[in-house]
C-alpha cells in the first residue's frame, strides 16, 4: 500500500516553535522576531492548531473582542502575509497556506514544543505498560522541562490565555504523574523537598498533598504527614468551604491506623484509590475493568449540621446491622418540609462514607415534592452509567435495568441515598438485592409499604440544639449577649431548622440588629399570616421577612431564579434571567446565598458555584413570581435562559465535531454567557453536556411549555451530541417527542422535519429499522417541500445506512452519492466525510479496496483537519479492515492497534470491544492462534464486563470458529451452544443459523485439541 495519511510517520527535527511559555520562533540562524500584537496572536493560534484549519472568523474574534472594523479581514490577510515572509526569510521549515474557511500552518510535528510534549506524555504511558517505570518518569520529566513559563505568556488574547491555562494544567498533571511513578520506585526521601516546593506553589492540589503525605510517611515522618493533611483541610475550609476529597481522607485514616499496605513490597505506593497513569496500550491487553467504577455521588455535607449523637447512631446502626445481618439495611427518614431530612441523610452518609461502604456511594434527588418526580427507570440508567455500563448496552425496560443493577451490586459494599422520594413504587426497583449494601431514603410521605424498612421520624430541634445552630450561624458571643431573645427566637420559629437558618442568616448579614428586634419582626409577620396552619405559618413568616428585607434587584432575581427547575443550577443563569452580561454572573446570586434563600452546593471546574433551592423556598419564590411579574416578563426570561443553554450546547457540539457540522440550526435567539467562562466550562464538551443533562432536558420541556418551539427543536437536536455518544436513548426519545409536539402545535414545518430526522437516527441506533424508515421518510418529504438541502442530506445519509444494513448496496450508494453532494453544497465537510466513511464499507465489501481506500483517505483528512476524533477513529478502523481484506496484515495490525489506543484513551469501551475483535481477525488470518485467541478472549471479557450479552455471544461465535479451525472441537461446541442460546433468546436469526451450522459441522468430526 503506498505511503498515505493512514500510514505515514513524521521524522523528528529540531524545535522551531515554542508556545510552552512566551511565544518563540527559532530559525537556522537564530531567533526570529514576530511583532507583538496581531501577528503574534495569529501565529500562536495557528501553532496551537498546527495541521488544522483555523477559520478567519476565529482569528477575528481573537483579535477584536468587540465589533471588528470593516477592514478586519484585510488586516488578517496582511498579518498572515507578513508571517509567511518572516518564516520564509528565516528559512524555517513551515508554511501558512490558505484553506477554506481560513488558514492552516504546516510543519513537522517535532517542530512545535507542544507536539513534542504530547508525544513524550504518550510515550511515557507506553513505557508504564511495558513495566519500564523509571524510563517513563524520566520521559515525563523531559516533557515538563519544555516549559519556560506560563503557556503563551504575554499573548494579548483572552481566549488563547484560557487555552494556555488548560495546557498549564496538563503540565501539572504530568508532574504529579512522574512523582507518583517515582514514589513507586522507592524515592520518597529524595522527593519530599520537591513536592513541598510544588505544594507551596499550588496549595489546593489534593493529589500533590497526598503525594507529600505519602513521601513523609515512608520517610518515617508520620507526624509531619498528618500536619500536611490538617493544613490542607483548614485551607480548603477557609478558601472554598469544602472538606478534603475521599482519597485524601482515606490516606489520613491509613496513616493514623499504621496501615502496612502503605509500605507495599518493593516500595510501590499503596494508597486508597490512587490516581494512576492510564496506560495507552499499543496491543491487545487486559480490558479496563469497566463496570467496576467506585462512584462517590454524595452532595456536600452541611457545615452547620446539628443533631444528637444518639439519633445519628440509631440511623447508622439500622443501616449497618449486626455482623450476621442477612437483609438489606434500609432506613426511611420522614418529616415535614424544612425539618432537615436531607441534611441528616447526607451527614450520615458522609460519616459512614468510604470506611463502611468502600465500593462507593450512589445518590439521586428523586424530586418527589415536584410536579414530575424522577422515574425509577431514569434513576437506574444514571446509576448503571455511574457503575461503568455504557449507555448503548443499558436495556430500555425498568425490570431489565433493575436486574442489571442488582447484579452489579451483588458483591459490593455500597450505600445508596435516595433523597425526596415520592412513593414506594419509585423506590422498589432501586433497592439492591444484597445485604452488603444499604439504602437511605428521605421522604415527606410515610412510605409504610417498604418491607424491612426502619423508619426515623424527625421532629423539630429542641431548644439546646436550636441554640447551638443559631450560635453557629450568628456567633456564640452574640447569642450569649441576648439569651432570652435567642430562646424566644427559637420558640417563634418552632424549632424548624430551615426557618431558623433563614432568620439566622438575616441576622448574620445585619450585625447591628439585635436578636430581640428579629423576634419582634417575626412575631408581627406571623400575626399577619395567622390564617395559615402553624407549620406553614412558621415557614412563610420566615421567608416573607427575609424576602421583604432584600433590595429590589435581589427580590427580582429570587423570583426569576425559580424558573430554573434543575436539581442544581450554574451561576450564569442569573445573568440570563436578568439579561446582565457581567463577566462573573455568580456575583448576582451571592446576596441570596448570604440570606439562605439559595444554597451554594458545589464548585464547577471553572471555579464558579452551583446553586440549589430548597423546594419550600422555590415554591415561595414561584408564588412571588406570579404576583409580581407579568407573563410577558416570565416568557422573556425563560427565552433568555433556554437561549443560554442552547448557546453553550451548540458550542459543545462544535468542539466535538470540529465545527457546526451534521446538525441543523434554527432561528431562535441565543443568549451568550461570558466567553471566557464558556471556554473554561467546555474543556471536555461531552462531560459538560453529561453533567448538565438534567438541566438541558428540563430546558427542552420549559421551551415546549412556553411555546418557544424554535428554541425547543434546536436545543433538542443539538443534544444528540450527548445522547448518541453516551447511549441515552430514553432521553433522546423523550425530548424529541416533546419537541415534536411543540413544532406541530405551532405548525413549524422545518422544526418538525429536523426532529423526525433525528428520531430516525435514534431508531437506527436502537436497531428499529421500520420505525427509522417511517420517521426519515416523513422528514425527507418535508425537507423536499421546503427545498432544505442540508436536511435532505441528513435523511439520505441515514436512509442509505438502512439500505446497506439489508444488503441493498446499489440503492445505498445512490443515496450516499446524493447525500455527499448535498453536504458539499452547504459546506458540511464532516457530513460529507461521514458519508464517505460509510460508503467505503460497501466498496470494501464488494472487493473494491482501492475505491474504499481513496474515500477513507479523504474522510481522514477532513476529520483530522477539523479535529473530530470519533470520526477519525471510525475511519481508521475501516481502513484497518480494508488492509486486512487486501492481505496487508502488518499494516492492518498497526492501524487497528493505533485505533485501539485511541478508543481506550477516550474510555470508549464498546469501541475497545470492536477493535479487539478486529485484531483477533487479523491474527487468525495470519495463523497466529494464541494471539487470535487472546484478542477474542479479551473482546469477550469486555462484553461480559458491561453485561452486553448479545455482543458477547457474537464474540463467542468468532472464538468458536477459531477453535474449530485449529481442531479444538469440544471447547468450540460448548461456546456455540452458549452463544446459540443467547441468539435464540434475542431473536438474532442470522447468528443463530451460523452457530447451528458450525455445531452440525462439529457433529461430523471427532473433537480434538489444537
Amino acid at each position: 500500500m503506498p505511503d498515505s495519511i493512514l500510514t505515514r510517520t513524521v521524522a523528528p527535527t529540531g524545535i522551531a516553535f515554542r508556545v510552552l511559555g512566551p511565544l518563540q520562533v527559532e530559525g537556522p540562524t537564530g531567533p526570529i522576531r514576530i511583532p507583538p500584537g496581531r501577528q503574534e496572536t495569529i501565529l500562536a493560534c495557528l501553532l496551537m492548531e498546527a495541521g488544522r484549519v483555523v477559520g478567519t472568523d476565529r482569528l477575528l474574534d481573537l483579535i477584536w473582542s468587540e465589533e471588528p472594523p470593516d477592514t478586519a479581514r484585510t488586516q488578517i490577510q496582511i498579518c498572515v502575509s507578513r508571517i509567511r515572509k518572516s518564516l520564509a526569510e528565516a528559512q524555517v521549515a513551515a508554511s501558512v497556506v490558505s484553506r477554506a474557511p481560513g488558514y492552516l500552518l504546516r510543519t513537522e510535528d517535532d517542530a512545535v514544543d507542544l507536539h513534542v510534549f504530547n508525544r513524550q506524555v504518550m510515550a511515557s504511558r507506553v513505557l508504564v505498560k511495558e513495566g519500564r517505570v523509571a524510563e517513563a518518569a524520566e520521559t515525563l520529566r523531559a516533557a515538563v522541562a519544555l516549559w519556560r513559563g506560563p503557556c503563551l505568556a504575554g499573548i494579548p488574547s483572552e481566549a488563547l490565555r484560557t487555552r494556555g491555562l488548560r495546557l498549564d494544567e496538563d503540565r501539572l498533571t504530568a508532574i504529579e504523574t512522574y512523582l507518583e511513578l517515582e514514589l513507586g520506585l522507592g524515592r520518597s526521601h529524595e522527593l519530599v523537598g520537591e513536592i513541598s516546593r510544588l505544594l507551596h506553589e499550588y496549595p489546593l492540589r489534593e493529589r500533590l498533598r497526598g503525594q507529600l503525605m505519602l513521601a513523609l510517611h515512608r520517610s518515617g515522618r508520620q507526624a509531619e504527614a498528618l500536619d500536611v493533611y490538617r493544613a490542607g483541610r483548614q485551607l480548603l475550609a477557609d478558601e472554598l468551604g469544602l472538606e478534603p476529597g475521599e482519597e485524601l481522607r482515606q490516606l489520613e485514616n491509613a496513616i493514623l491506623a499504621g496501615d502496612p499496605g502503605l509500605y507495599a513490597p518493593g516500595g510501590a505506593p499503596h494508597r486508597p484509590e490512587p490516581v494512576r497513569v492510564r496506560p495507552a496500550v499499543v496491543g491487545p491487553a487486559p480490558a479496563t475493568p469497566y463496570g467496576e467504577e467506585k462512584p462517590h455521588q454524595l452532595p456536600a455535607d452541611t457545615a452547620d449540621f446539628v443533631a444528637r449523637e444518639p439519633l445519628l447512631r440509631r440511623v447508622e446502626a439500622a443501616l449497618l446491622g449486626g455482623d450476621g445481618q442477612r437483609a438489606l439495611g434500609l432506613v426511611v427518614i420522614g418529616g415535614k418540609p424544612g425539618i432537615g431530612k436531607s441534611a441528616l441523610a447526607t451527614h450520615v452518609a458522609h460519616r459512614l462514607g468510604g470506611e463502611r461502604f468502600p465500593d462507593g456511594q450512589l445518590y439521586c434527588d428523586l424530586r418527589g415534592a415536584g410536579a414530575e418526580p424522577v422515574s425509577a427507570t431514569d434513576v437506574l440508567g444514571r446509576f448503571l452509567r455511574a457503575l461503568g455500563i455504557p449507555g448503548p448496552v443499558i436495556p430500555d425496560g425498568t425490570d431489565e435495568r433493575a436486574e442489571m443493577y442488582r447484579t452489579l451490586l451483588a458483591s459490593r459494599r455500597m450505600l445508596v441515598v435516595l433523597d425526596d422520594a415520592a412513593s414506594e413504587r419509585q423506590i422498589n426497583p432501586l433497592l439492591p438485592g444484597s445485604s452488603s449494601c444499604a439504602v437511605l431514603v428521605t421522604s415527606r410521605s410515610r412510605l409504610t409499604a417498604l418491607p424491612g424498612a426502619q423508619r426515623v421520624e424527625l421532629d423539630v430541634l429542641d431548644q439546646e440544639q436550636a441554640l447551638e445552630l443559631l450560635g453557629r450561624v450568628v456567633g456564640d458571643e452574640r447569642v450569649g449577649r441576648e439569651p432570652e431573645a435567642a430562646a424566644a427566637l427559637v420558640r417563634t420559629v418552632g424549632g424548624l431548622p430551615l426557618a431558623l437558618r433563614i432568620v439566622a442568616a438575616r441576622l448574620a448579614a445585619r450585625p447591628h440588629w439585635t436578636l430581640a428586634s428579629m423576634v419582634h419582626r417575626l412575631a408581627n409577620e406571623r400575626h399577619r399570616l395567622d390564617e395559615l396552619a402553624h407549620g406553614e405559618m412558621t415557614m412563610r413568616a420566615s421567608l416573607s421577612l427575609t424576602h421583604d428585607g432584600l433590595n429590589r434587584a435581589d427580590r427580582r432575581l429570587l423570583r426569576l431564579f425559580s424558573l430554573a427547575e434543575g436539581p442544581t443550577v450554574p451561576g450564569w443563569i442569573a445573568g440570563a434571567l436578568l439579561d446582565d452580561h457581567r463577566p462573573f454572573p455568580s456575583d448576582l446570586v451571592e446576596p441570596l446565598v448570604d440570606v439562605q434563600m439559595l444554597d451554594a452546593v458545589a464548585v464547577e471546574r471553572t471555579g464558579e458555584f452551583r446553586y440549589r433551592f430548597h423546594e419550600v423556598i422555590r415554591l415561595f419564590a414561584r408564588e412571588q413570581l406570579t404576583l409580581h411579574d407579568s407573563p410577558a416578563v416570565q416568557l422573556a426570561a425563560t427565552e433568555r435562559m433556554v437561549g443560554g443553554w442552547l448557546a453553550i450546547a451548540e458550542k459543545a457540539h462544535a468542539r466535538v465535531y470540529g465545527g457546526d457540522y451534521t446538525v441543523l440550526r434554527g432561528t431562535g435567539p441565543r443568549w451568550q454567557p461570558p466567553e471566557s467562562y464558556v471556554d473554561r466550562l467546555l474543556v471536555d464538551p461531552v462531560e459538560w453536556l453529561d453533567g448538565e443533562q438534567a438541566n438541558l432536558c428540563l430546558a427542552v420541556e420549559q421551551a415546549a411549555q412556553a411555546g418557544l418551539d424554535e428554541l425547543c427543536w434546536d436545543l433538542t437536536t443539538t443534544l444528540v451530541t450527548l445522547f448518541e455518544s453516551r447511549g441515552y436513548f430514553d432521553l433522546w426519545e423523550r425530548t424529541h417527542r416533546r419537541a415534536l409536539e411543540a413544532t406541530r402545535a405551532n405548525d413549524n414545518r422545518r422544526g418538525t422535519a429536523a426532529v423526525l430526522s433525528s428520531l430516525g437516527t435514534m431508531h437506527i441506533s436502537r436497531q428499529q429499522p421500520e420505525e427509522a424508515r417511517q420517521a426519515l421518510g416523513a422528514a425527507r418529504e418535508i425537507f423536499d417541500e421546503l427545498g432544505d438541502v442540508h436536511g435532505l442530506a441528513l435523511c439520505r445519509r441515514d436512509l442509505a445506512l438502512l439500505d446497506r444494513q439489508i444488503g441493498e448496496d446499489d440503492r445505498a450508494l445512490v443515496l450516499y452519492e446524493h447525500a455527499a453532494r448535498d453536504f458539499e453544497k452547504v459546506g458540511d465537510v464532516v457530513g460529507r466525510a461521514t458519508v464517505l466513511t460509510q460508503s467505503a464499507y460497501i466498496w470494501m465489501r464488494r472487493g473494491h479496496s482501492a475505491v474504499a481506500h481513496a474515500q477513507l483517505e479523504e474522510a481522514l483528512s477532513v476529520f483530522r483537519t477539523v479535529g473530530y476524533a470519533h470520526g477519525e477513529a471510525h475511519a481508521l478502523r475501516r481502513a484497518g479492515q480494508v488492509l486486512l481484506q487486501r492481505g496487508e496484515h502488518a499494516q492492518a495490525e498497526q492501524t487497528l492497534t493505533g485505533v485501539l489506543e485511541m478508543v481506550r484513551r477516550s474510555r470508549d469501551i464498546i469501541g475497545e470491544g470492536h477493535l479487539l475483535r478486529n485484531l483477533g481477525e487479523v491474527h487468525a488470518a495470519t495463523g497466529r492462534y494464541e494471539q487470535a485467541r487472546d484478542a477474542f478472549e479479551r473482546a469477550l471479557a469486555v462484553r461480559e464486563q458491561i453485561m452486553d450479552h448479545g455482543g458477547a455471544a457474537v464474540v463467542r461465535l468468532d472464538l468458536a470458529r477459531l477453535l474449530v479451525r485449529f481442531g479444538a472441537g469440544a471447547e468450540a461446541g460448548a461456546l456455540l451452544e452458549q452463544a446459540g442460546a443467547t441468539f435464540a433468546a434475542r431473536g438474532m436469526r442470522h447468528e443463530l443459523r451460523e452457530a447451528e451450522r458450525l455445531l452440525g459441522e462439529l457433529a461430523t468430526r471427532r473433537p480434538s485439541a489444537p
